[in-house]
């Protein structure tokens, strides 16, 4: 049976025992919060329960405090679990169980406009956009570390899968991969600044999924055993094609296939159906498989051909932020990843000019990545986040886009 702190009224670990291991100061972060106050986002999944329980753990005066982005159109938000009031009420729990405050913030105007418009409207123009990416630009971190600081807060928490390296006497504070490979999300966590990386805090960079579910199961969580969401929330378990085309009906008419000489191979039921990089479901019978090449919305056209016509040569990118917050003059070295955990690739950042944030990518190997406007490009050093920005152009072997 689950025990309370006599004084705290928290519930306190059923096994201590076997999650000692966890709570050291090499894996959850320094025991540094007497007389601290930290605001914790919590989302309702496990990975924001344990942050909240980490940072009681090392000493915090924790204030939980849940984002609502988005009202699933479903009655029981089963399309949409990760949303939504029972997403909200398993925050709130978890904060009852730890015995923390909890408060929940609407931000359902923001989210729709900065992250579901831009979505559709960027799948609409044959780009392919990353919305948990602009999620974090846009909504939660700027929104987040501002009402953590009205509230008096020295500090925010997330959930997120990665690493924090404080500079000490006016160096830089850098952000790093996570030690879970499986589970890293730094790759949508480049746009964060000097200001915002020495703000937060994020207590799992140094565990494994499995070591946080551990956690959470000593400690009787309520959401010890709730699964990942698999999804883009807004989504669910509809297709984007599907949620696309409800609000943009037009990105559905039919066309023409071609390859790069123009020729017709076939036929698209419409651009919408199709990313590029797609290699399955082109509907088109050839000696060699097929990839999508371009979304011409110009010309409601698929252009297709081979699979080292689809590399990426070069990358033209805007809206470029660097972790640091300098502006070197000089091309760097680095690697470049256009996927969600997906492989580096060798290449060569020649940045623009600070006022427009622009710059070109070279991949300095004999193969490259399959990218495609709208894509975040990140810059990484080892394990480090340098900075990225959104592809704009690809120069290909053969096909511009």
């Amino acid at each position: 049976m689950q025990t309370l702190d006599p004084i705290t009224q928290t519930v306190e670990p059923r096994d201590l025992g076997s999650v000692t291991d966890l709570l050291t100061e090499d894996r959850i972060g320094p025991r540094d919060g007497t007389g601290k106050t930290v605001v914790v986002a919590m989302s309702g999944g496990v990975d924001s329960a344990v942050t909240a329980l980490v940072m009681r753990e090392r000493g915090y005066n924790v204030v939980g405090m849940n984002l609502r982005l988005f009202d699933p159109e479903d009655e029981d938000h089963r399309a949409n679990p990760c949303c939504g009031i029972p997403a909200m009420d398993d925050a709130r729990k978890t904060c009852a169980t730890i015995g923390v405050p909890f408060y929940a913030i609407n931000m359902e105007l923001e989210f729709g406009a900065n992250v579901i418009r831009k979505f559709v409207d960027e799948y609409a123009a044959g780009r392919t956009p990353n919305p948990c990416l602009e999620c974090n630009r846009h909504v939660k971190f700027r929104h987040l570390v501002q009402r953590a600081r009205l509230l008096g807060a020295d500090c925010l928490a997330t959930g997120h899968y990665a690493r924090i390296e404080y500079g000490q006497d006016g160096t830089p504070h850098k952000l790093y991969r996570a030690r879970d490979d499986r589970q890293d999300q730094s790759y949508v966590l480049y746009t964060l600044n000097q200001d915002q990386l020495g703000y937060i805090q994020f207590p799992l960079g140094n565990l494994t999924k499995p070591e946080v579910r551990r956690l959470a199961h000593a400690f009787g969580l309520p959401v010890a055993d709730k699964p990942e969401s698999q999804e883009i929330c807004f989504v669910g378990n509809r297709s984007y094609a599907d949620f696309v085309s409800e609000h943009r009906p037009d990105v559905t008419i039919p066309g023409d296939i071609v390859t790069n000489d123009g020729t017709v191979v076939g036929h698209h039921k419409g651009l919408v159906h199709h990313t590029v990089g797609q290699r399955r479901g082109i509907g088109i019978q050839a000696p060699k498989p097929y990839f999508v090449l371009q979304l011409d919305t110009t010309q409601n056209q698929l252009v297709v051909g081979a699979r080292e016509d689809a590399e990426a040569r070069g990358l033209q990118i805007d809206t470029v932020s660097l972790t640091s917050g300098d502006w070197p003059a000089d091309p760097f070295e680095c690697e470049v990843v256009v996927r969600y955990r997906g492989t580096p690739y060798p290449g060569r950042v020649q940045l623009g000019s600070a006022d427009d944030h622009t710059a070109m990518v070279s991949i300095t190997t004999e193969s490259g990545p399959i990218a495609s406007p709208g894509q975040a490009v990140v810059f990484y050093r080892h394990n480090q986040v340098l900075g990225g920005g959104t592809i704009s152009a690809v120069e290909r072997r053969v096909a511009k886009v």
